[in-house]
């Protein structure tokens, strides 16, 4: 008898360690190329910002920098259709072409769930032909997985949304936390400079991976980013120093002015342990 309650005790051990295990396991970041992800996350498969494109598709964004280049910069070192394989859902911080692209319209499945940031976008990707369009709200439930829109990201500083028709044009960009009972905590920045959301979002929220896009992209005649760059990596190490980050938005578009090679190295001199420069169609597992 007490051999028989021993080996039940053990056996609970043991299944309690090995959930433990998997569940730490579990989350799964894809780095695909711009901001896009493929993000295995508690059993379900979130795909990200899609560029889909092939490198050169389309022309650079006008009124940027190095305008004359056209994008995407980069191919993708796997196929579209390989990347859209096995997707639960998209998430789309905005509908700027860089993160929802023609050929992410014109390729993806017209019955996936998408979730974006607000009525606005919602109505874009709908008059897109996509059925099953959600906006976020607070722990947003999909597949036992809670989405929680950021909200008060600046996509650009305070001098550019000082005027009307350019702040249209950068527009709002939300950022998300995903999060699952037994998982790590994961925030997606989006495309934002630093600001009182992001400090906010890291004090409330307490994230154990981090996303931030660092490719400090510029529009001519302005000084200042439209997203973050290496000072706020360095920034974000001193201000979460628990949480693994990841940088990504460099390289593919026009407008950037750090590369994933300048990040690297600004890595290495700073001896950031916990930040990740992945290359595209990298895996990373946290």
């Amino acid at each position: 008898m007490k051999f028989s309650k021993l080996l039940t005790a053990l056996c609970a051990t043991l299944t309690l360690t090995l959930t433990s295990t998997l569940a730490l396991a579990d989350v799964s970041y894809q780095h695909i190329r711009n901001a896009t992800a493929k993000i295995d996350y508690n059993g379900t498969t979130f795909l990200l910002d899609p560029y889909l494109a092939e490198k050169g598709a389309y022309e650079g964004f006008a009124g940027t920098l190095n305008s004359e280049k056209r994008n995407p910069l980069i191919p993708m070192k796997t196929t579209a259709k390989e990347v859209i394989d096995g997707v639960d859902a998209v998430i789309v911080t905005h509908t700027h072409d860089d993160h929802w692209d023609k050929a992410a319209q014109e390729l993806l499945p017209k019955n996936l769930p998408i979730f974006v940031q607000n009525a606005g976008d919602a109505a874009i990707i709908r008059s897109q032909g996509f059925s099953d369009v959600r906006v976020l709200g607070i722990n947003t439930d999909f597949n036992g997985v809670k989405l929680t829109r950021i909200k008060g990201g600046q996509h650009g500083t305070d001098e550019m949304f000082a005027a009307p028709q350019l702040a249209e044009f950068i527009g709002d960009a939300m950022g998300v936390i995903i999060k699952a009972d037994g998982e790590k905590t994961l925030y997606i920045v989006g495309d934002t400079i630093w600001n009182a959301s992001v400090s906010q979002t890291l004090a409330t929220a307490k994230p154990d991976v981090v996303v931030m896009n660092t490719g400090d992209a510029r529009l001519q005649g302005f000084d200042g980013g439209i997203i973050m760059g290496v000072v706020d990596v360095a920034r974000m190490a001193n201000t979460a120093p628990n949480a693994d980050i990841i940088t990504v938005h460099m390289d593919a578009v026009n407008h950037a002015t750090v590369s994933s090679e300048q990040m690297r190295d600004f890595v290495k001199q700073n001896g950031l342990k916990k930040v990740a420069v992945p290359a595209e169609g990298e895996v990373l597992k946290y």
